[in-house]
């Protein structure tokens, strides 16, 4: 049934019986013929040269239903190349974004960035920034404080330090509205230019300085003037001190106390004080103020709450009669009046409107709670040190003026 089969021995060995393409292989293992040489033969054969040629893909081919004698070709379109990533730039931003950013940042490093271009330079000096700065701590204040009021600082605080000599050469007025400038070490034409280009103040503590007869018609020309401190100032007389006070018709709290002043200047005080005071400091006045002048103060001035007559021995129990007019007084400080004798305290039992009452070095400690006693409604000697137009109030760690708060605050290095 099966035909028996030949072994391989037996089979003809013959390259005429052999195929074309046996015969092929055959002549290339015994001349050697490279591949490159047998595909440039016009004999190869073409199935030949696609077998041994890597695999091409091919279109797919399909066809639908609907169109069964018409095929068509699916194609793969090339994938399309992710879209890079939009990247914003600082240059990009707009300056009202930067301006919410730098708002940010403390005073140092907003004049780090005022460095790094024309246009940073231009936003980190934006009046919105420097509204209010603290320059407390600043060694050498000239050049910081020429920035700080060209930038048109609002509130400005730098009380105990040294101001040599700003450049304000470019600047006819100045913005700032409070300004602290106690305690500082400032010649009078310094501060005769600084105080000249202001004409927006509303507070000013110049405690301490020494000023003159310029400065004070300076100040007049600030008819919004509310808080002024000039507590133990001197050079100035009592002409230019009254014409001050005759312009300056919105003060509400006025500290004079410990200047130097003469019986003029108590005169000058009494006859030219605005009508709008509320809280003034006059003590220290020993032998210059008098019973005479008190009654002028009370009639120009009856909406007194803190009045400060400290330290003004000419005055006996006699001037109570003058404060029984000031229906709204609730303070009142007569520390150190020795002509006041301690039986007559018993008096400001008629005073029921007064809440405070100072008598240090008249009552002594042995007889306060006899007139504590007495005085059941009033506390006495509860307060060590006036707050009349005083800037910042409280500990030292109260970096405020007059209720603001500083944004940008200096702060020197740490020093071992």
């Amino acid at each position: 049934m099966f035909r028996e089969g030949k072994h391989l021995q037996e089979l003809p060995s013959s390259s005429g019986n052999l195929p074309k393409w046996t015969q092929l292989q055959e002549t290339k293992k015994t001349h050697k013929v490279p591949f490159e040489d047998s595909c440039e033969n016009e004999c190869t054969p073409q199935d030949l040269i696609q077998s041994w040629s890597p695999p091409q893909k091919r279109p797919r081919i399909c066809k639908g239903k609907e169109n069964e004698d018409v095929p068509f070709v699916l194609a793969r379109r090339p994938r399309k190349k992710r879209e890079s990533e939009a990247v914003i730039s600082w240059d990009s931003l707009p300056d009202e974004l930067l301006l919410g950013i730098f708002h940010g940042l403390p005073l140092v490093d907003l004049l780090k960035v005022s460095r790094v271009c024309k246009r940073w330079h231009r936003l980190a000096f934006d009046e919105s920034l420097w509204h209010s700065v603290d320059l407390t701590r600043k060694a050498l204040l000239a050049p910081a404080l020429s920035q700080v009021l060209t930038a048109g600082v609002v509130a400005l605080r730098c009380p105990r330090t040294c101001i040599g000599k700003p450049s304000l050469k470019n600047i006819r007025s100045l913005h700032v509205q409070h300004m602290d400038l106690s305690s500082c070490t400032v010649s009078v034409a310094v501060l005769e230019d600084i105080i000249g280009r202001c004409f927006r103040l509303q507070d000013l503590s110049l405690e301490g300085l020494v000023l003159s007869d310029q400065i004070l018609i300076c100040l007049a020309q600030n008819p919004e003037l509310q808080r002024l401190n000039m507590s133990g100032c001197s050079g100035f007389s009592a002409h230019s001190l009254g014409e001050m006070l005759h312009h300056c018709t919105r003060l509400e709290e006025l500290n004079l106390s410990w200047c130097e002043f003469t019986s003029d200047h108590v005169k000058a005080v009494a006859n030219n004080i605005p009508e709008s005071i509320t809280q003034l400091n006059l003590s220290g006045y020993r032998q210059n103020l008098h019973i005479a002048d008190v009654e002028v103060l009370v009639a120009r001035c009856p909406h007194i709450t803190n009045l400060d007559l400290s330290d003004s021995v000419l005055l006996t129990s006699d001037s109570f009669q003058h404060f029984c007019k000031l229906p709204a007084l609730r303070q009142l400080a007569l520390s150190r009046c020795y002509q006041i004798h301690p039986a007559a305290l018993v008096d400001f039992e008629n005073f029921p409107s007064l809440k405070m009452l100072e008598v240090f070095g008249i009552l002594q400690d042995t007889n306060l709670p006899i007139l504590t006693k007495g005085l059941p409604h009033i506390k006495i000697n509860s307060c060590y040190f006036t707050t009349i137009a005083r800037p910042t109030v409280g500990s030292r760690k109260n970096r405020d003026i007059w209720g603001i708060s500083c944004r940008l605050t200096y702060r020197a290095p740490f020093t071992a």
